[in-house]
């Protein structure tokens, strides 16, 4: 096996980058993660970037006989995406997607981020059918290949009911695209026995009374368990049965290189209500009387889901009163004006009229109640993870069953929970559906464990597949853990069904092995994923990479999750006395720590909460330690320490005015490369220092305390701006236009809040600098009279975290807004503005309000797409500048013609936004300035 695959990888090489063939172990591992409860380290890891790579990928694959299995964004919870030979994943090439009739149809690569999907489809009032929990992560590809539903799509708009066509490739690289004629045409000259094979499989179904109503039956329910064998029996065309086969094939039958959806209407109009019932049997009535309503999605949660999230902020008070035999529904109903929305509403309730109800929180159409109330739900998987204990995982099972028996087979879960001791287990899920997740922690660290889960998952099969005749898996695919139930669930005819499918499209077995048929009844109980302790900061990660999208590093070096996951290696093994691999640790080094912006929004994704930049800070304090003494004294004597910067800005502006941009990046390159990269890059946008010293004013008119931070007091305007003025005087100009006396905190240039130093891990001087900063603010603004503005958003988000004072800390947005338009007439300019929102203005929820102000002060905006962080981050810019080039790689080319300006909310963002765009980035200020004069 071995020898195949060094002839794999010699083939592979002949057409493939290096830096996309992985086959670094560490790095296979990093990689070869996803969110299921399962474990395979990958030979190779590929990142392809075309159809024509993944037809080649495949050919070669084939020729040698070597298994490779596809991954979109590693969601998955039921192991389907994990391999132990190739893993296929894909580059952020395969974002494109057309708008079709009006945005009743829409065509989608498979690495389109699902809620991007609907952003694209929002100005046309339409959203795609599947409504994933995971959509703000996982990718088109991964929502086709499981049929992935949701809370509002149940099983009429799921990827199978609202398929218009796909492209796809099959195992031997034959490519399809079911929406050309031309394509189809020659695919029938290529694959006539496939076709005939197609036809033949259907005929024999519909030929079998009892077998094409079983299927018909199965698919009443929402059903992911085994293949979509509704295709045989729901069409004729063999083209169109193929298509359909593809959904919900998890991999096992081809590669889908794009999807075109029937859209379904996103309704303007949304209300919500919670309404809490005493016990499973009246909220499972009225969930059946409500199914004959037009309402959008009920969710239900049972009392232990409910006792789970009692205590979280925002839940209404009588939550936890409740005890254990009360259920809720959380119903929302949309409509098209006000006036259905209002009507639906009364539908609604006057249908559960009857049934007696314990508390209720009304239909609301508040925006901030309905998202308190969706919270609830939300937060009940995590809930669960954030009690287990360190080393187990969290496991969520999603099951199916008819509406009329919800009750009952509620009541058969929680007694399958009580036999087998899974106290903390949770039920929720799609009611209108009938569709139930049960939510609970596993440990597989003894054989005694391991067993326990077994006998669980055979009652569990015994208890939905047989006695209620239900599906096992309902919208989270068949995967690994329920491949060895399929044939329970479906019988012997319909199994023998599925094997006939796979041996048609993928003679060799190649795609994805283990996945949905699977002859080991035991492999659902191997290869199980360990979750070691590793550090309090992450122990409670279940690896569902949901962070990934907004990693600013993930298509450099590692996301969130897998920095967590080679982290969790070496200390399994220095905690089993194991030999730590030179290679692990230098690749942790490298790919786990200098890389990471630490911008902390992963954490805003983490369904529970962790912030890995905390944990690289603190393994940065370790590596920075000896330099401990010298960030003291720059901290001590930090005016000093900036004057020394200002020196060395002016001698580098004095060497490009003498020199040229060429020579002196020239000169920088060979100082970087002599130095190891010691040396910091200078950029040609790198400006002179800042000559400019802010003045206070006292004219008797309301006062602002103005922080100017040290970036801005540092750094003048880049030399190719067409506003030469600094930050610091156009500041100034703003609030002497709005008519604001500005008060400067004492010792000003000596002051910091102290990020440069909390970056490197060095908390004790950065809490020392922003003690310093802080009280004297306290003193500056009257003990907190007047507001404080920081001219950064990095300060102002590091001040609103770190102070303890009642200090109103602003960022330039929220103090033009809230403190200065009154006192400003804004006249937007005519002009196309590029705006980014930096990483900090997204965690302090400003993403609105930065485009709120922009719009005001510019006749067009444009903020660019897949930029969540520009990976500055501080000085990494200039350190470790790949990380900046890799976080805007797409930016460039979504500058419009004619645009000439980019605004942001702070001032070494905005040096890299400037570099890698090629316009010139400067703070939003200026655009207020200009707008307002």
């Amino acid at each position: 096996m071995e020898h195949r695959y060094r002839l794999l990888l010699d083939a592979l090489a002949q057409f493939l980058p290096a830096e996309r063939i992985i086959t670094d172990s560490s790095l296979c591992l990093a990689y070869g993660t996803d969110a299921s409860f399962y474990r395979l380290l990958p030979k190779m890891v590929l990142r392809l970037s075309s159809l024509e790579e993944v037809v080649r990928v495949l050919q070669r694959c084939g020729e040698y006989q070597v298994h490779c299995t596809f991954r979109a964004a590693g969601t998955s919870l039921s192991g389907q995406a994990v391999s132990d030979s190739v893993l296929i994943t894909l580059t952020d090439d395969w974002r494109q997607h057309h708008i079709l009739d009006d945005g009743h149809r829409i065509a989608l690569q498979p690495g389109v981020i699902g809620a991007d999907a609907n952003k694209y489809l929002a100005p046309f009032g339409r959203k795609i059918g599947p409504d994933p929990a995971s959509i703000n992560s996982c990718k088109i590809g991964g929502i086709a290949a499981n049929n992935a539903s949701g809370m509002c799509c149940g099983t009429a708009q799921n990827s199978y009911r609202t398929l218009d066509g796909l492209s796809l490739v099959l195992a031997d690289g034959t490519t399809l695209d079911t929406r050309n004629e031309q394509s189809r045409a020659r695919f029938a000259e290529q694959q006539p026995a496939l076709l005939a094979g197609l036809r033949q499989l259907a005929e024999e179904t519909r030929a079998n009374p009892e077998l094409a109503e079983r299927i018909r039956h199965k698919y009443r329910l929402k059903n992911t368990t085994g293949y979509s064998l509704n295709a045989l029996v729901d069409f004729e065309d063999p083209f169109d049965i193929l298509a359909h086969l593809m959904i919900g094939s998890e991999g096992t039958l081809g590669f889908i290189a794009e999807v075109s959806y029937h859209t379904v209407p996103d309704h303007p109009f949304k209300a919500s209500c919670l309404l809490v019932y005493p016990d499973i049997e009246t909220t499972c009535l009225a969930v059946t009387e409500l199914a004959h309503t037009s309402v959008a999605a009920v969710e239900l949660m049972d009392g232990r889901a409910l006792r789970s999230i009692a205590d979280k902020a925002g839940m209404p008070a009588f939550v936890r009163d409740l005890d254990l035999e009360a259920a809720a529904l959380l119903i929302e109903v949309h409509g098209e004006n006000e006036a259905q929305l209002l009507a639906q509403c009364e539908q609604a309730m006057t249908t559960v009229a009857g049934f007696e109800r314990c508390n209720e929180v009304p239909f609301t159409q508040d925006k901030k109640v309905c998202a308190s109330l969706w919270a609830m739900r939300k937060g009940m998987f995590p809930a669960v993870g954030a009690v287990r204990e360190t080393g187990t995982t969290v496991i969520i099972e999603d099951v199916a069953f008819h509406v009329e028996q919800l009750a009952p087979a509620v009541r058969s879960l929680t007694e399958l929970f009580d036999r087998f001791g899974y106290d903390e287990a949770i039920i929720f899920g799609h009611a209108l559906a009938g569709n139930l997740h049960f939510v609970f922690t596993q440990g597989f660290d003894s054989q005694e464990e391991l067993d326990r889960y077994g006998d669980f998952m055979d009652a569990v099969a015994q208890l939905v597949a047989v006695e209620y005749q239900g599906s096992l898996k309902a919208e989270h695919g068949t995967g690994r853990n329920m491949a060895p139930y399929v044939e329970l669930e479906w019988g012997k005819e319909g199994y023998a069904l599925m094997q006939r499918i796979k041996a048609l499209l993928d003679p060799a077995g190649i795609l994805n092995p283990g996945v949905i048929l699977n002859e080991d009844r035991q492999s659902h109980l191997k290869n199980l994923k360990p979750l070691p302790a590793a550090d309090d900061i992450v122990d409670k990660c279940i690896e569902c990479g949901f962070c990934e999208a907004v990693c600013p590093s993930r298509d450099l070096s590692l996301t969130p999750r897998q920095r967590i996951v080679l982290y969790r290696e070496l200390q399994r093994r220095e905690a089993d006395g194991d030999a730590i691999d030179d290679s692990l640790q230098r690749v942790f080094e490298y790919q786990g720590l200098d890389t990471c912006a630490a911008t902390g929004l992963c954490e805003q994704r983490c369904p529970v909460g962790i912030n890995t930049g905390n944990l690289v800070r603190k393994l940065r304090t370790a590596r920075y330690r000896k330099f401990e003494s010298i960030a003291r004294w720059s901290a001590d004597h930090f005016t000093t320490t900036t004057k020394a910067v200002a020196i060395g800005l002016n001698s580098a502006d004095l060497g490009r005015r003498l020199l040229g941009n060429g020579t002196m990046s020239s000169l920088n390159r060979g100082l970087r490369k002599l130095s190891h990269d010691k040396v910091p890059l200078w950029l040609p946008e790198t400006p002179a220092a800042n000559r400019h010293r802010p003045q206070a004013s006292d004219q008797g008119r309301p006062k602002v305390v103005y922080f100017p931070s040290c970036a801005s007091r540092t750094l003048g305007q880049s030399p190719d701006a067409r506003d030469r003025r600094s930050l610091t005087e156009v500041t100034q100009a703003v609030l002497e236009k709005a008519g604001f006396d500005i008060i400067l905190p004492r010792d000003l240039n000596n002051l910091c809040c102290g990020m440069p130093y909390q970056s490197k891990g060095m908390s004790g001087v950065a809490d020392d600098k922003t003690r310093e900063l802080e009280a004297s603010l306290w003193q500056a603004s009257e003990q907190g009279r007047w507001p404080v503005l920081m001219d950064t958003s990095p300060c102002a988000k590091l001040g609103q975290d770190g102070f303890t004072l009642p200090l109103r800390i602003h960022e330039p947005v929220t103090f033009v807004l809230e403190q200065a338009m009154d006192r400003l007439t804004l006249t937007p300019v005519e002009e196309t503005v590029m705006l980014h929102i930096t990483c900090s203005s997204r965690r302090m929820g400003l993403a609105d309000r930065m485009l709120e102000l922009a719009r005001r002060c510019a006749t067009e905006v444009v903020v660019p797409e897949h930029i969540e962080c520009c990976g500055f981050a501080g000085d990494k810019g200039f350190t470790t500048p790949e990380l900046n080039a890799a976080a805007l790689k797409p930016l460039k080319e979504q500058i419009p013609a004619g645009c000439t300006r980019g605004v942001s909310n702070s001032r070494t963002c905005e040096l890299g936004l400037s570099h890698h765009s090629g316009i010139n980035y400067e703070s939003i200020l200026y655009l207020v300035d200009a707008a307002s004069q």
